[in-house]
């Protein structure tokens, strides 16, 4: 097959096809003594080959293999390899119940529906674990050619709804841990850096000026040459400590393993990308200018045909190369370029590692690890390093159970070292970002969607959360700030505000407070009530002397207002119906329309009342809140 490249193909232009006699490789082949095997072939490139042989219930192979061919073939829902295992383990786990049960059924048309239900409360696995194998013999038997063998009641069985178990998140480092984190994988990576371009200037000067050069220096220099000209250090195995001074020598010019915690650590931070696709950062790069460089990301699990992105970063000066991810990354294929041109990959990561086996020492020790298989991350001990540097990275202490001490406040335990993962890193970082541009999800989204974001990184992260509740209060405590302000304003235009009288409500008990004799009386009498308090005088507003035609919501910002104790009902109706509005009204428009009479009705009002005298008016049945007074029907929430 031949391609010419995108943009090829179109109108009166056909695509590539294979040439003649080509044939497709089955989706199940017969392998070794007559059985049936599934091959897989990722996006990604990897491949691996699953063998049915060896498994108990032969009568169920065909079916299963046909299914598993589908599930991971190149019009599955599977294109990665760790994804394909999870397949296989699943239908492995299903045949292997199978052949646990007292009376299996040896054929398809046997399963029931109580088989398909104790695979899924067998005892013995964890809640998640089966429910992922449960899920996942579900998508394999789904496709028609399958499901159409199994028995109704069975295939009805799998098709059932399933409640996904709760897991609790991974939380995020807290501002210190992420900050301790950063300075020590920061400074290892910068004596990674120094330690191999000093081996690169030896080897030039052993090269170019031999003669400039000590005994010692010399005699390593020479060696150097001879690893830079053929790639295998020497193995020293007449030394006690050979593995670690082979290590040590490689070292002047290779990364090792050793290396790549810290390397691994430092790109999490400042690229703020995934361990997956770290692990899969190509060489290819175009750079722009030499301000930044563009590289293709693999981002994985986000549908077919959406496995790559472009991304931009930015290289910096060279003093900031560990800054910034344009200059790590450059220094990363710096560090690495001799491994990788040795081992002959394609991918960012190469180094030399110290193989024990003796059929792959010599040139085999150079090697891309995540090139073949992803799972080799677990090697990473990035959690080691962190425990075993010289200046451990540890977690912030945690109170102790014990009793507060008098004089230094709660008790803490001994600091640990930090736990160091990559999700941990990701979460730090994303909620790290998401503060920086004030909480707003859809920008702070980066390599996941704003729902991704909130739900796996943000919700678990308990220094996010106290981060929100931190810009909630504050924010809560600026809009009560500027409600009481225009309250306070309006009040001084109309008189100073209500007039509260904590007395008996009798007329007599009304006149010794103040009210003229006549007013007293038809407040007593209920002639002067309105929605909520009473007016001493609706026919002059404080304001504009005129007959007030304002919203019954402004009385209480009025110096005709009038509030006895036969109004706190009424009040505590209205603010119940207010902190219903706020479940329905955006924050900034409730403050703005409901703020100033809210604040008003709670501050001035309520406050001059005992909480005796409150509680009381609450056990009354509440009158209706009258708000359709203030609110006509057509702007109602």
């Amino acid at each position: 097959m031949t391609s010419r490249g995108r943009g090829s193909t179109g109108p009166g232009r056909p695509s590539a096809l294979p040439p003649g006699g080509y044939e497709a490789p089955p989706p199940v082949r017969e392998g070794n003594a007559g059985s049936l095997v599934v091959e897989f072939h990722g996006d990604d490139d990897r491949r691996a080959s699953y063998d049915f042989g060896p498994l108990a219930m032969p009568g169920w192979h065909p079916v299963l293999a046909e299914a598993l061919a589908l599930r991971v073939g190149h019009s599955g829902g599977i294109r990665t390899l760790s994804g394909s295992r999870t397949s296989w383990s699943s239908a492995k786990a299903w045949i292997q119940f199978l052949a646990s049960l007292e009376r299996p059924p040896e054929a398809v048309d046997e399963l029931t529906r109580e088989h398909v239900d104790a695979f899924y409360t067998r005892p013995g696995f964890a809640e998640s674990t089966r429910h992922i194998q449960m899920r996942e013999m579900c998508k394999q038997f789904e496709n028609q050619r399958i499901s159409r063998r199994l028995p109704a009641d069975a295939w009805d069985a799998f098709k059932r709804r399933l409640n996904r178990p709760k897991q609790a998140g991974v939380g995020g480092y807290s501002h210190g841990e992420l900050e301790r984190l950063t300075a020590a994988a920061r400074a290892d990576v910068s004596r990674i850096a120094r330690r191999i371009r000093a081996g690169e200037q030896l080897l030039r000067q052993a090269r170019d000026d031999p003669g400039g050069l000590d005994a010692q220096q010399r005699e390593l220099g020479a060696t150097l040459v001879r690893i830079a000209e053929t790639g295998v250090i020497p193995l020293l195995e007449g030394d006690r400590n050979w593995l670690r001074r082979r290590a040590d020598l490689a070292g002047h010019l290779f990364m090792t393993w050793a290396d790549l915690a810290p390397v691994m650590a430092l790109l999490a931070v400042v690229t703020e990308r995934n361990g997956e696709s770290l692990k899969e950062l190509p060489v290819r790069h175009r750079l722009l200018e030499d301000r930044a460089v563009e590289v293709v990301l693999v981002k994985r699990r986000h549908g077919v045909q959406r496995w790559f992105e472009t991304v931009t970063w930015e290289i910096g000066p060279k003093s900031r190369e560990l800054h910034t991810p344009g200059g790590l990354y450059l220094l990363l294929l710096e560090l690495t370029s001799r491994s990788r041109e040795i081992c002959g990959s394609s991918s960012a990561i190469c180094f030399w590692r110290n193989n024990w086996a003796v059929a792959r020492r010599g040139r085999a020790e150079h090697f891309a690890p995540f090139e073949m298989d992803l799972a080799l991350g677990s090697g990473i001990e990035m959690s080691t390093w962190a425990a075993t540097r010289t200046k451990p990275v540890l977690a912030d202490p945690r109170p102790s159970p014990k009793a507060k001490a008098p004089e230094d406040g709660p008790a803490k335990e001994p600091p640990v070292p930090l736990t160091v993962t990559f999700n941990k890193i990701k979460t730090s970082v994303d909620a790290r970002r998401t503060r920086q541009l004030g909480g707003h999800l859809p920008s702070s989204a980066k390599s996941n969607t704003a729902q991704v974001l909130f739900t796996n990184y943000l919700k678990p992260d308990e220094s996010t959360r106290e981060w929100a509740e931190e810009v909630i209060t504050e924010a809560l405590r600026d809009a009560e700030q500027a409600a009481m302000d225009a309250h306070a304003a309006v009040t001084g235009r109309r008189g100073g505000g209500p007039k509260v009288i904590t007395d008996d409500s009798s007329a007599q008990q009304l006149e010794e407070a103040g009210l003229a004799l006549q007013t007293a009386r038809d407040l007593s009498n209920g002639h002067l009530d309105t929605a909520w308090t009473a007016c001493e005088d609706h026919d002059h507003n404080p304001e504009t002397g005129a007959p007030c035609d304002d919203s019954f919501l402004a009385c209480f910002h009025c110096g005709n207002c009038l509030v006895t104790r036969d109004h706190l009902p009424r009040l505590l109706a209205l603010l119940e119906a207010l902190g219903v509005l706020r479940q329905r009204v955006c924050e900034d428009d409730w403050w703005r329309r409901y703020g100033p009479a809210w604040v008003a009705v709670r501050r001035d009002i309520l406050a001059k009342f005992s909480p005796a005298e409150v509680s009381k008016a609450r056990e009354q049945s509440l009158p209706d809140a009258l708000l359709d007074l203030v609110e006509p029907p057509w702007e109602q929430p």
